[in-house]
């Protein structure tokens, strides 16, 4: 499913119009994206959760010459399946 799919589905079953369900899907990940931005924690119960881990600088390889070269630290998203979503996608 990608975003057009969830924009379709939100609008048969609610009875939106294209650009209102759009604005819904839309307003939905701006405001995770925001939460995240800010260093906060996003949780949807029996889902997931989505946070924020940060990587400290270190020294990598370059894998093609194997000459050392320094990875700048980061942040990146991370996310954490739930239990209810872990029981449903295994259910035999």
């Amino acid at each position: 499913m990608n975003k057009y799919d969830l924009i379709q589905t939100l609008r048969k079953e609610t009875g939106l119009t294209k650009a209102q369900a759009e604005q819904v899907v839309e307003l939905f990940f701006d405001e995770m994206t925001n939460a995240l931005t800010n260093g906060d924690r996003v949780e949807i119960r029996s889902f997931c959760s989505i946070f924020v881990k940060k990587y400290k600088e270190y020294t990598g390889r370059n894998p093609k010459t194997g000459e050392p070269r320094e990875v700048p630290a980061k942040k990146l998203p991370f996310f954490k399946c739930g239990k209810e979503l872990k029981d449903r996608v295994d259910y035999k």
